[in-house]
């Protein structure tokens, strides 16, 4: 038996302590998974606390089938997707709402000055590192964070997100598909290519 696999029985039969230990045991990956299908540290950080409520609530219900931490990942990825899903929905009921005003407030906000951290070689490599990731799809960035930031293997990818693994192989194909030539020129000024 596993100490994960002791702790939840534990705290199945009703010791908080053991579920503190799982939650500190498992509290700063479930963060970055956030983190990464968020892309803030506010919504991280709910996203965060929002998983390990869910987790606790149905604790009685894991039959550990899974490892405890796949089961916490499927939790993480379901909750920032819900939540994302959530929000898209909000702010497409506030456009429609602009709209009907004759006022679209969005297509008036300047762009932002880049900060100081963008001024340097560092930051710009960066900024166009995200620039390339955000013109993915959700999933085919979900899969490619899971996959190279959290070194999740496919099948525990698939698992959480409910989908076939042919399915998460082909996705992240496509993504390394589209980051590679969308980030071609950077790899050029860098003397990167091979």
């Amino acid at each position: 038996m596993t100490d994960d696999q002791a702790l939840v029985q534990d705290a199945q039969n009703g010791q908080r302590n053991a579920f503190r230990r799982l939650v500190e045991k498992h509290k700063q990956r479930v963060y970055f998974i956030a983190l990464d299908l968020m892309g803030n540290h506010t919504d991280a950080e709910d996203m965060s606390q929002e998983v390990f409520i869910k987790a606790y609530r149905s604790l009685s219900r894991f039959r550990g089938d899974a490892q405890f931490s796949s089961w916490l990942h499927r939790i993480t990825v379901n909750t920032c997707i819900d939540h994302r899903r959530k929000k898209w929905w909000q702010l497409r009921k506030a456009q429609k709402s602009m709209k009907n005003d004759d006022t679209n407030m969005l297509d008036n906000i300047p762009a932002g000055n880049p900060g100081p951290e963008q001024l340097t070689d560092d930051g710009l490599i960066q900024a166009r590192i995200r620039n390339a990731l955000d013109g993915l799809s959700q999933r085919e960035r979900d899969i490619f964070l899971l996959r190279h930031d959290h070194d999740m293997a496919l099948s525990d990818i698939a698992e959480s997100l409910n989908i076939s693994l042919g399915t998460v192989k082909s996705t992240l194909f496509n993504a390394l598909r589209k980051l590679r030539k969308e980030l071609a020129p950077l790899r050029r000024e860098l003397g990167w290519e091979a």
